[in-house]
């Protein structure tokens, strides 16, 4: 998938994910998102934070804080940032929806892979259904895949293929199999073990 529709494909989801976050209970920010430790509003910050993150310095200092723990950083500033009412999240997602600022430490294919999982893990909580376009899934399953660090899903899944039912895709190799949908694959390769609901040896 090209850089151009990578990035259409992630202001689209941004603006969707402002829309589902304008809809819900005040309550509903508070409840625990797939991603484990992290609430609604802490993902959602998160989000927020992809394309106003702050520069070299800010990230240092944060670092420090965080002990040099990459995750503990990540978890702290989406908290901290999180504390603004939900009002405030919405309406900066939606003022930097388009934008393509990239955080320093990574690229346009992570920032895909990283808002199609992070809306998965605010929808599906709420019982909302939001479907991954699926050249943008197939391009974050093989960027996940390919990439070790946080992830680590060729280790976790050596002797494991895994075989998309919905598109064209597998990857691994061995005796045992996992097949479904892409978009389920994906949250699979990134840890969200809700996804097994929709999978089959």
């Amino acid at each position: 998938m090209d850089r151009e529709r990578s990035w259409q494909v992630v202001e689209q989801e941004r603006r969707y994910l402002a829309d589902l976050l304008e809809s819900i209970a005040e309550p509903d920010w508070d409840r625990p998102s797939l991603c484990a430790g992290w609430r609604i509003r802490d993902v959602a910050a998160h989000v927020v934070l992809a394309p106003q993150h702050p520069g070299p310095g800010r990230m240092l200092v944060g670092a420090v804080r965080a002990l040099g723990r990459f995750n503990k950083l990540n978890h702290d500033m989406a908290v901290r940032h999180a504390s603004r009412p939900g009002a405030d999240l919405v309406a900066e997602l939606r003022e930097h929806a388009a934008s393509r600022r990239l955080p320093v430490v990574t690229t346009y294919r992570n920032i895909l892979f990283d808002v199609l999982v992070h809306v998965q893990d605010i929808a599906i909580p709420l019982g909302r259904q939001h479907s991954m376009p699926a050249d943008a899934a197939v391009d974050g399953a093989n960027r996940v895949w390919q990439t070790g660090w946080p992830f680590w899903a060729a280790r976790r899944f050596a002797g494991t293929r895994l075989v998309a039912t919905d598109v064209t895709w597998s990857v691994g190799d061995g005796p045992d199999e996992i097949r479904g949908p892409i978009d389920a694959l994906l949250l699979l390769l990134t840890g969200r073990t809700t996804a097994m609901d929709r999978l089959r040896p």
